[in-house]
């Protein structure tokens, strides 16, 4: 077997550009800088996917809306898989610095296997958004009985099952030979033609096929906004802005995945076709071309807090909460904990003069409790409620509608 060392876990599928590449660096007397500010960016980009993807997950899943909102389930499981993408980054770091896996063969493969996947899990979630969009803007009726919580589950469960079959080969070929000291794909003969079979394949199958899909969706979708007349027909007035949002949210996701994930596989298909010569100043722009698509899992929670404002809501009151534990615990010490028990205290007694409202409020009956609305109380009680929690938004902390 011939080695192929890659500048990222995922991209050493493709070609053995790193190979020459990390020699020829190493042998230069200006190493040491490109050796520390690659991980470094490695390694401030983990730091923004992590916080950001852990907060869309926290966010979702402690609305008690999340979970039976179609289109939040789709993007909680796009938020999980890049979650677990950017932990192959310290690991991809340290490589990096070391120019050597220091973390030993079985490590390598469970860590490549998983970058993998995810990466895989993250195009095909942005595929089902895309195609829950359209079902929802063009097709809404006649699709009804297929946007349903216990089929989006399904579809979630589909979609990892599928990115790890995609991703088999790694599985059983990535390891770290005593030769090279690399984290790689060790291709058997014949090397060259298990590489190229499988930079076309996962390029079609992980970026090109899925493009395909959305974009035929989207196109949809914008032709049938146009149409006035039928939008109409179609949906209640009240429920085109939440439609619109959601639609348009989900196209800004879905141009910073090809802005960002375009250059890398541009970048393999032409080393592929015409061998690129190694340097520094390719392995520099391999580089910047890994870190932008590692980058492309920090983008999605951005996007969120700029389009879905209960999203922005939810950040607040999660930073509010964080900021003033942590003065109340420097000003005040022990005195904390009286006047934390006087507010619970006050905080019972009002519950118990006036219902608690969680939910949305539909049919007479507030969704998440068992407490019928009082009948005297009239039509004005709705209008009393959060916006939020009105009848007309029906939205859980990421701004998603029940379309």
């Amino acid at each position: 077997m011939t080695p192929t060392s890659p500048t990222s876990l995922f991209s050493n599928y493709y070609g053995d550009i790193n190979t020459t590449l990390y020699a020829n660096i190493s042998s230069t007397s200006n190493a040491a800088a490109p050796g520390l500010l690659i991980p470094l960016v490695y390694l401030v980009v983990c730091a923004v996917g992590l916080w950001g993807n852990t907060l869309v997950i926290y966010l979702a899943w402690r609305s008690p809306a999340g979970q039976n909102s179609v289109t939040a389930l789709y993007i909680l499981n796009l938020a999980l898989a890049d979650d677990l993408f950017m932990l192959g980054l310290p690991f991809l770091a340290a490589q990096s610095a070391l120019s050597y896996w220091p973390f030993g063969s079985p490590v390598c493969t469970i860590v490549m296997t998983l970058d993998a996947v995810n990466q895989f899990t993250s195009i095909f979630c942005l595929t089902v958004l895309s195609m829950d969009r359209y079902l929802a803007v063009v097709r809404p009726i006649q699709t009804v009985k297929w946007r349903r919580p216990k089929v989006a589950k399904s579809v979630n469960v589909t979609v990892w099952i599928l990115s790890f079959l995609v991703v088999l080969p790694v599985v059983f070929f990535a390891g770290v030979p005593k030769e090279s000291g690399m984290c790689h794909i060790a291709w058997p003969e014949p090397q060259q033609a298990w590489r190229t079979g499988f930079i076309l394949y996962t390029t079609a199958l992980g970026f090109f096929c899925p493009l395909l899909v959305i974009c035929i969706c989207h196109i949809l979708i914008v032709a049938q906004l146009r149409s006035s007349g039928n939008r109409v027909r179609v949906a209640p007035a009240r429920r085109q802005g939440p439609e619109r949002k959601v639609t348009k949210m989900v196209a800004l996701a879905v141009t910073a995945f090809i802005l960002c994930w375009l250059p890398f596989y541009a970048l393999n298909i032409i080393n592929l076709l015409w061998p690129l010569p190694a340097g520094p100043r390719l392995y520099g722009l391999y580089s910047f071309v890994v870190a932008l698509s590692y980058a492309n899992s920090c983008l999605n929670p951005i996007i969120y807090a700029l389009l879905a404002r209960p999203f922005q809501r939810g950040l607040r009151r999660v930073l509010c909460r964080t900021t003033v534990r942590v003065a109340d615990g420097v000003l005040n010490g022990g005195n904390n904990t009286a006047q934390g028990e006087l507010s619970r205290v006050s905080g019972i007694s009002e519950e118990r003069k006036s219902p608690k409202v969680v939910g949305v409020v539909e049919n007479g009956q507030i969704d998440g409790s068992e407490e019928p609305l009082q009948q005297d109380v009239g039509s004005s009680s709705q209008n009393a409620l959060p916006e939020e929690l009105g009848v007309s938004e029906k939205e859980n902390m990421l701004g998603i509608s029940y379309l």
